[in-house]
């Protein structure tokens, strides 16, 4: 009996304290699922503004990534010749490392989405040329790299995208509210939609003034605003799977 009371061990006892991140992988990728908002309350969620504050980000961020990448790229092709082009692409690399961990960290604080961060770049040899051949080597600096050059595009669609519906619904949606300034202040009825003379010289003019008009302007401002929140979940969804595919541990 006492032999075996003295083999017996006790088992540790597993707690968020053990694993500090245990429980926050169980939730990556699904934060921004629990705190979606439904279709009529979208256009008013703060998640929709965070979502729009990722976007209008994303555009001088991938400028500034854009073209960190390919400087430090062409920069890296020009100098092999000698030996400093080697640290010109470690250097190429480990800033890559810097603006994906900028776009993890918007991921989580925007859009709610965490992505873990990839392993530490493994050196095999010691010194300053071992640290230069691992950093030459990491796959996750090249697919940061990746992710700089491939995202400035996505970014000025999306950017242009999301400015014009959100402006342009609320913009007619309000209508009705500022429809008196045009004959207050200008020397229009209403809105001008458009004033042309022909070649014949038929001259053709239209103003929003009719209860109508207001009345189906603000009504097709209200349908964009409801569908926008739509259009920019779908650009940060695709947002959202670039970060994870380039910039995490995939």
């Amino acid at each position: 009996m006492g032999s075996e009371q003295g083999n017996q061990t006790e088992e540790p006892v597993m707690t968020s304290q053990t694993f500090p991140y245990a429980e926050r992988s169980s939730s990556v990728g699904t934060s921004s699922d629990r705190v979606r908002p439904g279709f009529w309350r979208a256009p008013f969620a703060a998640a929709t503004y965070r979502e729009v504050g990722f976007v209008l980000g994303s555009l001088p961020i991938a400028i500034l990534g854009f073209t960190f990448a390919v400087t430090f790229f062409s920069l890296g092709v020009g100098l092999l010749v000698t030996a400093l082009g080697f640290p010109v692409f470690a250097l190429f690399t480990s800033g890559s490392r810097g603006f994906a961990a900028l776009e993890r960290h918007r991921a989580a604080t925007l859009l709610g989405t965490e992505v873990a961060a990839p392993a530490p770049v493994a050196q095999s040899r010691p010194g300053f040329w071992g640290s230069v051949t691992a950093r030459m080597a990491d796959k996750a600096g090249w697919k940061a790299a990746l992710y700089q050059v491939l995202m400035l595009p996505w970014s000025i669609l999306s950017f242009t995208l999301t400015v014009t519906f959100l402006v342009t619904g609320w913009v007619l949606a309000l209508y009705p509210a500022y429809h008196w300034v045009f004959a207050r202040y200008t020397d229009w009825p209403g809105y001008r939609v458009y004033d042309f003379t022909t070649d014949a010289g038929a001259h053709h003019e239209y103003y929003l003034t009719s209860a109508g008009d207001i009345a189906g302007v603000s009504l097709l401002g209200l349908v964009l605003v409801l569908l926008t929140p739509a259009l920019i979940r779908g650009l940060t969804n695709l947002s959202r799977a670039a970060v994870k595919g380039l910039c995490g541990s995939r």
